[in-house]
């Protein structure tokens, strides 16, 4: 009795919980974005202690603008939090955006990231898994993979069934493979979708995001897994999705062309 009612207590909580992400994905957000925001920002000033700021004026200016750009044209709700950006000095080729408003760049992105344009996809793409949610849905569906594993491995137990750590095993394996990979792929899909879209909307030019996937997957060295096994999409197959996208992001594109004032941030500090 108290597993059935423990399973109709998840099935109420997941209907809801049900959202709608920018693309229209339908979503479970179990979480309270507040909590997620604070724990946002004990992250970033976590992060900010361990690792080292870059004290360049020029880039922290150069990344700014491009945030700047591209916030300005993201949803009310966002454009008027107040957005932390900070560069830090490392050679990892990556850049984050957190719940409650936290952006970080590492000077490693601004060696591949050839340009304002290309930095903007990446930048976009890490504003996009804020706008989706993305971290609210990760930690729900983590969730629900742990309670079904939990009422699994009991009700397993209880029935006596043979060898049955080791079919536990395959089944915490095969979520993994099966379940939280895939769909941390379709998040990373549908960021960069948004940050594209977002790139265009701000006026930087979304063909250069094509350009910026090649540059990561050549920086790569080609030493990656195989996607099943991956928790993003290999580069042919985003940018292939990009390009799918493109006639729509490059009419958006012109259209804020011909409003003129087209972001102009130079280029980083030296590297």
């Amino acid at each position: 009795m108290r597993k059935f009612l423990l399973l109709a207590i998840v099935a109420v909580l997941i209907l809801a919980a049900c959202a709608q992400s920018p693309t229209g994905r339908r979503q479970i957000m179990l979480f309270n974005e507040n909590q997620l925001s604070s724990m946002g920002a004990q992250t970033f000033d976590q992060m900010k202690e361990e690792l080292t700021i870059s004290t360049d004026r020029q880039t922290q200016r150069y990344v700014q603008c491009i945030a700047d750009a591209l916030l300005k044209v993201t949803p009310e709700q966002y454009m008027g939090h107040e957005w932390e950006v900070v560069v830090f000095a490392d050679d990892q080729v990556n850049a984050f955006a957190l719940p409650g408003g936290k952006i970080g760049v590492y000077t490693g992105l601004l060696k591949v990231a050839e340009n304002q344009h290309q930095l903007a996809a990446v930048m976009g793409h890490e504003i996009g898994h804020v706008m989706a949610g993305h971290a609210n849905e990760r930690l729900s569906r983590s969730q629900l993979v742990q309670t079904g594993l939990a009422l699994t491995d009991a009700a397993t137990r209880a029935a006596n069934v043979r060898f049955q750590q080791e079919m536990m095993a395959g089944l915490g394996l095969g979520s993994q493979v099966g379940l939280l990979l895939p769909f941390s792929r379709e998040h990373e899909s549908e960021a960069d979708i948004i940050g594209l879209d977002l790139m265009a909307q701000a006026g930087f030019n979304p063909e250069q995001a094509v350009d910026l996937w090649r540059n990561m997957a050549a920086a790569s060295g080609g030493q990656r897994s195989p996607e099943l096994l991956s928790s993003h999409p290999v580069p042919e197959n985003r940018i292939r999705a990009l390009q799918q996208r493109m006639p729509q992001a490059s009419a958006t594109y012109q259209q804020r062309r011909a409003q003129g004032n087209l972001p102009n941030c130079g280029s980083p500090g030296p590297l």
